[in-house]
This record gives C-alpha cells, structure tokens and sequence, in this order.
C-alpha cells in the first residue's frame, strides 16, 4: 500500500514541466453563437479590474455590438497584414504577443487556420508558443472543431470541419469552462439576428442549427468536458500519490487471460463502456514472469487484444507474480471503479477454499466494482485454467525435469540408507526440490515436490513399499515434509522467475543503451537505417528492414541479418504505414494477409521512414512490442538527425558560397572599377585633348594608364591564383632555390611602387638553398611586399631577412605600419579579409595573404603573423620552408 500512495514520478516530472508554462483555459461551447467569447470577455475585463495586465490578442466580433462593447478599454494588439494571392490578410501578430509579453493574453478561436505565409499553420500552435514563452492564454472553441469528432459531427449534422484541432491539444489545457445554453435558447439567437444577419440565420436554422443536431453537439461536448476533467482528477492523483478509486467518474478495466472467454470479455467491456456513456475502458493481460506468456500465447489472446484496440480501447500487459496485487495496484494508480473478469469452470475445492480468480478478487478489492463474465455454454471452448499457484509452465518436459531430480535423489537415498541405520533421507528430497526449482523454474519444483513426497513415503517410511502409514508420528511428519517442499519450490520457482525477468529487463536497458549509441554515431541515413535494422532483429530475433522515401516512393536501403525482398503486399502494407502513420500487416487491422509488420518511423518534426519485422509475435502492449516501438521511436529520430546534419552541412556550403560570390562581386565591383574609370577617363582627355594638353600633362596621364593597367592585372592575377588554389589547379615544379636571390627579385619587382619607403636586406654569408617552386614564391613574396606598402606610411623601412633554424630556412618580412589587432591575426589569411578602414578599398582585394598561405603550404612550408612588434606597431610574416638537404620536407 505503501507503493501504492508514493507519488508517481512521471507525473512529478509532467507537473514540473507544466508549471514553467502559462496556464491555457478553453472556453468550450457546442456551436457557434452561444456566448463564448462574450463571456471570456466579460471574465477578462474583470480580471483586468482587479489589475491583472490583460492584452486582447485577437477577437473575432463578428459584428455583435454586445461583444464589441467588451472591447473598450482594452488594450488591443493591432493585427499583422500577410498578402495572400493579391489580398491583404489580417491575422494574429504572435511575434508582437511575445514581445509584449502579458500576464494574460486572450486569443479567440483555437481552431482557426492561419494565412499562408504565417509562423504556424494553426492558431492552437500559435498558442503553444505563447505558453511555452510562460504567457497564460484564454481561447475558445466549438466541440465540432475537435479531431477525433470530425466523422461523428460529419455523420451528425452532414457538414465536414475543415479546421480541427489535435485532441491532445485541449487535453494539455489547466481549465476548460463549458458556455451552454439550451437549442431553443440558440435557435431564438439565431432569429433575433445575434448570431448571423436574417438571411444566414433562415438557412443555417434550417441545416446545421436543427434541434436534433444541437442537442447531440451538446452532449459531445459536456462528455468531452467531463473527460478532460477526469483525467485531470487522475493526473492530481498520481502527483499526490493518492490511492483510488474516486467514483467520480468511471473508469473500466477489463482482465483477458489466454483463453477461448477473452474475445467475449472485451466486447462485454465495450458494452459496459458504451452503458456507462463511453466511459473509458483498458483492456490488460497478466504476465506472471515476463516472456513466458509471450513465448507460449496462443492466437486467442493476440486477437483479442487486436479486438480491443479496435472498439476503443488501450491495451497493456501487466507483469507480477501476484496477479490480483498486480491488477488492485494497477486499478488504485489509475482510479478504476470497474472491473470485468471471466470466470470458467472450477473445481468444487478451488470454490470452497476461495482460490479462483474471482474469490480472490471480491475478497481483496475496496471500492471497485467486479463483473464476472461466465462461460457462454457447453459448446464453447473450455477456458484454460491458470494454477492459482501461478505460473506454471505446460507440457510434459517440465514434469520430466523435476522426475529426473527426483530419480537421483532416490538413488543417493537410496545408497545412504544401505550404508547408515537413520539418515535423514528427507533433507536430499528438499535438496532435489530447491535444485529443480531454482535452475528450472517454478513448475519443476512443484512436481519434484509431489513425486518426492510419493517416493519418500513409499519407499523409506514403514512399512515400505506402500503408501499405507505405520506411525502417527509419520503422518505429522510427511505433512510437514509435503508443506515444506511446497513452499521450498514455490519460493524458489517464484526468486529464479523474478531473477530472469530482471536479467531481460536489464537486457532490454542495454539494448536500448546499444541503439543509442549507434543511432548517435550513424553519420547518414543510411547508416542510421542500418543501424535500427540490426537493433531490431537483434531485439526481436526476426528478420528487419528499414525503407526510406525516395522521389515520392519507398525504398529499402537496409535488412538484417540481409535485405530481403518485399512482394507487392508487403509493400502495399509498408506503403499504408508510411502514408496514414498507423501500423500495418501481420498482427494489425490492415493487410494482415503478409508476414510483415510495418511501424511508421516518427521523427521530432515529421515521419522519416518504414520499420517492417517478419513474423512479429510481441502481444499488443507487451514488453518486447514497447521495446520495439522505443527502438522506432529512436531510429527515426536518428534517421531525421542525420537527414538534418546533411542539409546542414549542404546550407553551411551554400551559404559560404553565397558569401563568397556576394564579397566577390563586392570587391570586383569596386576594386575593378576604379582602376578602369582611371583607364578610360585618361585615355579619353588624351584622346579628346591631346593636341591642347602639356606634355607634362600628357606623361602623367600616360603614367597613370600604365599604374592603373598594371593594378588591374595585379587583382585579375589574385583571383586567376585563388580560383587554382580552390580548384586544386596549382602545379608545382620543386626544385632547389636561392631564398636570397627570390626575395631581391620580388623586391625589385615592385621598385616602382615602393615610393617613398626603403628596403634593408639582413642575409647570413653562408644559407642553404630551399626546396621550393621559385616562381609561386616569389608570387608569396610579392604579395606580403605589396601589403607591407599599402599598409605603411611614407618614409618607413621595410626589412626582408632570412635565417636557418634547423632543417628549416625561415623568411623575415617587417614593416613599420600601424600592425595588426590580435583578434584579427588569427583571420588575417581568409579570402577577401582586409583592415576595416573607409580606405581599405583601394589597397585591394583581400586575397594577397590568403593566396601566399595558399602558395607556401602548397609547398610544404608554414606562414604566421606576428604584431605589434616595434611598441604598439608594426607588422612580422615568418616563412618557414625545407631547407634542400633535410629529408623529412613532404609538399602538401
């Protein structure tokens, strides 16, 4: 009992998650224009009256002056234009909800389907978000607009709803407050003109609005009401670790053993259900030690389960060794006020010592109803007994076991009653007893026990060789014996059962712990795939397969222990599962004619792929068909995690080329256009003015053709040597090289531009030649030259030495400009990187240093940037290359 009132965990965690939320109340009505959203107006501005910050999100007045009244005041969020095929739509702003964020938020009609080209579809998912972001929300809602009531309204009223909403969304809400008002009351509404103009009013009095159509609207939904209700009473239960039942509402629980009465069982639980006003209904099957039922389960029990989930029902299997314990701790969790049971033909001493099922439960039940089911007659199928010793195992091998075990005995007995006058030859017999029991289960021992308690009589007791008993003291004796070896292997059948389920319970722990760990390495959906197929079969012992959509179809990517070839019904039944989200083929409603069973992959945000096993035979709500619907649940979000990775890492692609193409065509645009402005506009004075100009003048614009024209084919050079470094186009041609004599050539290369600046060589007498390509060197060097220019003022030094260090000849370059910040040392070789300077533009197009990193590793040597080093200024590039003699230098 004690288990029994301990708060339910899983409840604990729901309830924690809960509270961080906002709170969502539904005002729910059976139709249109009975007052819902006047009256959560009428509650809001109250609410708002006691200082409460109220924010009407959205209100749909349609034209009622009442409920427009209800607005004054209130402060209202303006509406968010989306344009939709050439019209304006005004819909519900939730980013403008979010940002101001009230204490309470009012947003009509849950079930309104948003303007394409919003956040969310729905208007509940908008609502989600608000509660998710802690903001409490009050919604209304017609009963009509609910999923699972779409065909019962459609078989109602002949009207299909469009817009619905999930029932599970209203189930997660804290309050629902039913507006009800009688149909005549509605239907002289609708006359009066405070529901729809006259015209509408006539027509719709006359379709949907019919008395007989509001009255079942009206019942739909004060059930419905009732219902949330209700599980809200079991939630506050397992939260407080309360014990039921509570009659507040009903609730029915229907036990089916594996015998000929458990079809009749569950349509006697329907029938009560429906009696009882559709009150909900569990249909359980209790599996002593877990596995042997699953094991030994004929088709009577799989269909009736299969039967129950198709009239309504939830299906589960229970575990314990203690059946009626088992089901009165399942009946207090859950508040089951009834429960139905079949009862077969007993014998007269089961009856009289109270140990059938029934007894057993109307003697141990307090505050539940039980509903004995007898046999239909003397045609049917007798019912298989179940020991209400439990758990014993059928067939003539157990009874062999526990014969062999006692053979022996016998014959050790046998042996020591030779050689000593008084042995105690009972305690081998319990020895046997306990062995049979706890290496071969309960069954066995309970047999060892019998035969023991015959043979030990039999044969040792006088007068031998009968079963007649010589002494009183014999008779005390043998009954303690028998009562001794009864409860030896009971208790030891019972430990050794308990021993092996928590060994497969543990071993589904760690199955599950594998899976994961496969699901999280699988770097591809196939991979994925591959891996939920090995689970499975590894779980279920049966062949698997995974297919995944491909253009419109399915398609098989992994099997174990191999693919195997699916014929055109089992790919129909693949092809239910992954279109309609619902099982399919053997053992379900739909296609059961193939030996495949098929479960829809479900990932986080949709359905990812088709988990078919051959010849599945785990019983609906088992432990073995929930460890298989868990390793689903996990490969299809694998599946949809390695699906993402890769759009992930194909958007990061196209996003850094999109970045490059933009900053490309930045720097083209400028960097290019301003050395041919200067071209074109010189070249057309001397053209237009050349008679007239000085020559001076002439010379200078010569000159500056000639500058601009060699600029231009600087950068054009920068992009030809980065577009080969990205495409792998640069061919090197290595071979031993002066340092000294490649830096005084690129240094003379660029005499022109140095201007005003000066270079000061530091080169030893005696340095080693590089294994280098001299002309992409030279390139290298050129470039880190033509930066320490644009980057240094007038009248500075820039200096170029070369030293050995090792098997490596490093390359000095300094300068004497502004340097480098330290944040920007780590990225001053990306592509198109520059100085954030409002004259940078003109000092070109950032991919000098990228291409010289790219030139100098292409060579097998290292480039980095040091700065400041002269105070707070200047700027150091060390080339580090393989010195010609040093056999370690391997070109990347």
């Amino acid at each position: 009992m004690e288990e029994i009132r301990r708060p339910d965990p899983d409840s604990l965690l729901a309830a924690t998650q809960k509270a961080q939320r906002g709170r969502l109340k539904v005002f729910l009505g059976m139709a249109p224009g009975v007052g819902k959203t006047y009256e959560m107006l009428r509650q809001a501005r109250r609410r708002k009256a006691d200082g409460l910050d109220v924010v009407i999100g959205l209100v749909e007045t349609h034209g009622r002056k009442e409920t427009e009244s209800l607005l004054r005041g209130m402060d209202v969020l303006p509406r968010q234009p989306i344009e939709h095929r050439g019209r304006t739509l005004l819909e519900f702003d939730l980013d403008a909800a979010l940002a101001r964020k009230p204490e309470l938020l009012v947003v009509d009609e849950y079930a309104h389907s948003n303007a394409p080209g919003s956040r969310h579809p729905k208007r509940w998912q908008d609502v989600e978000e608000l509660l998710d972001a802690g903001i409490d929300v009050w919604t209304t809602l017609n009963v009509q607009h609910l999923e699972s009531l779409v065909d019962v309204v459609l078989r109602i009223t002949g009207v299909r709803q469009r817009e619905t909403v999930p029932d599970s969304a209203l189930s997660r809400a804290d309050d629902i407050e039913v507006i009800d008002i009688t149909p005549d009351e509605l239907r002289e509404r609708m006359a009066a003109g405070k529901v729809y103009v006259p015209e509408t009013a006539r027509l719709a009095a006359d379709n949907f609005f019919k008395p007989e159509n509001l009255t079942a609207l009206r019942e739909l939904a004060l059930r419905r009401a009732a219902q949330t209700v209700d599980d809200q009473l079991n939630a506050a239960m397992r939260v407080k670790g309360l014990e039921g039942p509570w009659a507040a509402g009903d609730r029915i629980l229907v036990l089916v053993a594996d015998d000929a009465m458990a079809s009749a069982l569950v349509r006697q639980g329907r029938r009560l259900s429906d009696t009882m006003k559709d009150a909900p209904w569990i249909v359980a099957h209790v599996a002593r030690s877990r596995g042997e039922d699953e094991a030994a389960t004929t088709s009577q029990l799989t269909d009736a389960l299969k039967l129950a989930e198709q009239l309504g029902a939830t299906t589960l299997v229970l575990n314990g060794s203690d059946l009626v314990a088992a089901v009165l701790r399942y009946a207090g969790q859950n508040n089951v006020t009834q429960i139905v049971i079949g009862k077969g033909r007993d014998s007269r001493l089961r009856e009289m010592l109270g140990l059938s099922l029934a007894s057993e439960l109307l003697r141990a039940a307090r505050g539940v109803a039980i509903h004995v089911v007898t046999e239909g007659g003397q045609s049917a199928t007798p019912a298989r007994r179940r020991p209400w010793l439990g758990g014993l195992r059928r067939g003539w091998q157990s009874h062999l076991v526990g014969l062999v075990y006692v053979g022996m005995a016998t014959g050790i007995a046998y042996l020591l009653d030779l050689q000593f006058e008084r042995a105690d030859l009972g305690m081998i017999y319990l020895a046997a007893i306990l062995a049979a029991a706890i290496l071969h289960g309960l069954a066995p021992g309970l047999v060892a026990a019998v035969c023991a308690f015959l043979l030990y009589n039999l044969l040792f007791l006088s007068p031998r060789y009968s079963f007649a008993i010589g002494s009183p003291t014999d008779i005390l004796t043998l009954l303690v014996f028998l009562a001794v070896a009864l409860a030896t292997g009971i208790l030891a059948g019972r430990s050794r059962d308990r021993a092996r389920d928590a060994q497969r319970r543990a071993a589904d722990v760690a199955s599950l712990l594998v899976a994961t760990r496969a699901f999280s390495r699988a770097p591809t959906r196939a991979d994925a795939a591959r891996a939920l197929a090995e689970q499975a079969t590894a779980t279920t012992g049966a062949k698997s397969m995974v297919l995944l959509p491909r253009e419109g179809d399915l398609e098989p990517v992994a099997g174990a222990p191999e693919l195997a070839q699916l014929g055109a019904g089992a790919m129909a039944a693949a092809r239910w599962a992954w279109e309609r989200g619902e099982p399919a083929g053997e053992g379900t409603g739909t296609l059961p004619q193939t030996s495949w069973t098929f479960r829809p992959l479900q990932g986080v945000r949709s359905r990812t792929g088709v988990l078919g096993v051959e010849h599945l035979s785990a019983l609906p709500g088992s432990d073995q068909e929930k460890l298989v619907t868990a390793l689903a649940d996990g490969g299809g979000v694998a599946i949809e995690r390695a699906e993402l990775a890769l759009q992930s890492v194909e958007a990061e692609a196209l996003r850094r080329s999109d970045r490059f193409r933009t900053t490309l065509l930045n720097s083209v645009s400028h960097d290019l256009r301003t050395p041919l402005s200067t071209v074109l506009g010189a070249s057309s004075t001397l053209i237009e003015l050349g008679d007239r100009l000085a020559p001076e003048v002439k010379d200078d614009l010569v000159v500056s053709i000639r500058e601009e024209a060699e600029r231009l084919n600087h950068y054009i050079g920068n992009l030809l040597d980065m577009s080969r470094l990205e495409g792998g186009g640069v061919k090197l041609r290595l071979e031993p090289a002066s340092v000294e004599t490649i830096l005084r050539t690129a240094a003379s290369r660029l005499s022109r531009r140095l201007g005003e600046h000066s270079v000061a060589y530091d080169f030893p007498a005696a340095l080693p030649d590089v294994v280098v390509d001299p002309g992409l060197l030279e390139q290298a060097v050129v470039n880190i030259l033509e930066n320490a220019i644009a980057y240094s003022p007038d009248n500075t030094e820039i200096s170029i030495a070369a030293y050995e260090d090792r098997a490596k000849v490093v390359i000095s370059i300094e300068d004497e400009g502004k340097g480098i910040p330290t944040a920007e040392l780590e990225r001053v070789f990306d592509k198109f990187r520059r100085l954030e300077e409002p004259t940078d533009r003109g000092k070109g197009v950032g991919l000098g240093l990228s291409i010289t990193r790219g030139f100098i590793e292409a060579m097998g040597g290292t480039i980095v940037a040091a700065s400041p080093i002269h105070g707070d200024k200047g700027t150091r590039m060390l080339i580090a290359l393989n010195k010609s003699d040093a056999d370690i230098w391997k070109p990347a």
